[in-house]
């Protein structure tokens, strides 16, 4: 088990359910796409660590595929934070009516649902696509919205992150009252969002921060417990879950005995100061570099929260089974405010998980799910 799993179990955060069972099956590992691996084979070795004067490092060279397929070192640990960056996902997602929800110290849920629009720009490796940078050096984007409950509703936000790793991401909201977007301050990214114990770091399946920011170490190879699923919970939450943590239940599919590389990953001095974060413990799939498990730690260096990261394979067009398709279930449990948040894909027929060649046409429209102006026009 993880650290953060082993101390789930202990009981001296949460009780577990007394019904909890956790079947383990054997290790299916689906292999990378052909094309991603292709690129890692022709560009890694011309990928370079570059040494930056405030202490952070940074890449050189990058085309596509894995930066370091065999990481080494010296600063082995900062180069599977980087392919943790640059890992395979597929060029677009459309998640329909993803589901929020939050349980408080005293057992009472809310959740709220909206739709996610992720559109990778650059260095594209899926059938039909091309490597070629982004005009304007945009390396990824990701746009939601809420849907429910409805006095949120079309409240919305753009995430940009760059191909340049040491400029900072942009992020822009947009108010419903206001009916135009504006910008968020980059001091916001440890706030909560929408009251769950996930901020702006911890999305896209796990980190979502500027690797050139971090020192990383390496803490060594391990086997971890982990659930790949099968299929999402067929129920709204809480219902399908194990309660009260929100935990699988075993018609999610088995667990699978993954090797993973442990990293932890602290800002480095200069960037330290009023971050959420003292250090980010993450449990690393060598097989695709995805998170599968996480602790978090205050700026003290206590332990604050432990996440579970539960991917769902997606049998993607053109290229197969995927693990880290980017459909998944977060799960964080915040053990010192005894709170808990669990992110999951829709639940039922009526709404999906959608993924390159399967994106409804409205959703390919780059400038209006892509770009700051976009976000105005979701009230007309």
């Amino acid at each position: 088990m993880s650290d953060g799993l082993v101390d789930l179990f202990s009981g001296k955060y949460w009780k577990m359910p007394a019904d909890v069972s956790m079947p383990v099956g054997p290790t299916v590992i689906n292999p990378l796409p052909k094309n991603y691996l292709e690129a890692t084979e022709k560009y890694s070795g011309q990928v370079k660590v570059v040494e930056q004067p405030d202490g952070g490092l940074s890449v050189d060279g990058y085309q596509g595929g894995l930066p370091f397929p065999n990481p080494q070192e010296p600063h082995k640990g900062w180069k599977v934070l980087a392919n943790v960056w640059y890992r395979y996902i597929p060029h677009l997602s459309y998640i329909s009516h993803a589901s929020g929800c939050t349980i408080n110290s005293t057992g009472n849920i809310n959740c709220s649902t909206g739709n996610v629009v992720y559109r990778q720009l650059s260095y594209n490796t899926d059938p039909g696509t091309t490597n070629e940078v982004d005009p304007e050096g945009r390396f990824y984007t990701q746009w939601f919205m809420i849907l429910e409950p409805e006095q949120d509703r079309y409240t919305a936000s753009l995430t940009i992150a760059y191909n340049n790793l040491k400029r900072s991401q942009d992020i822009y909201a947009f108010i419903p009252s206001m009916r135009r977007y504006q910008a968020v301050s980059a001091m916001a990214r440890c706030g909560q969002t929408s009251g769950m114990d996930i901020n702006q770091d911890d999305y896209r399946s796990g980190f979502n921060s500027n690797i050139t920011q971090f020192n990383v170490e390496y803490a060594g190879e391990r086997k971890v417990l982990s659930l790949i699923l099968s299929k999402m919970p067929d129920s709204k939450f809480p219902d399908g879950y194990d309660m009260p943590l929100g935990w699988p239940r075993p018609s999610w599919g088995k667990w699978q005995l993954r090797d993973v590389d442990v990293i932890s990953a602290a800002k480095i001095p200069s960037q330290s100061s009023g971050y959420c974060y003292g250090k980010r413990v993450m449990y690393v799939d060598k097989a695709d570099s995805a998170p599968l498990w996480e602790e978090l730690y205050d700026p003290k260096g206590t332990l604050w929260k432990i996440g579970g990261l539960f991917l769902h394979t997606v049998d993607v067009p053109n290229i197969g089974p995927v693990d880290a398709s980017g459909s998944l279930i977060y799960a964080f449990w915040d053990i010192q405010n005894n709170h808990a948040s669990i992110i999951a894909d829709p639940t039922d027929n009526s709404h999906s998980f959608y993924v390159n060649e399967q994106m409804p046409k409205e959703f390919l429209d780059e400038n209006r799910y892509s770009t700051p102006s976009g976000l105005n026009l979701i009230m007309r």
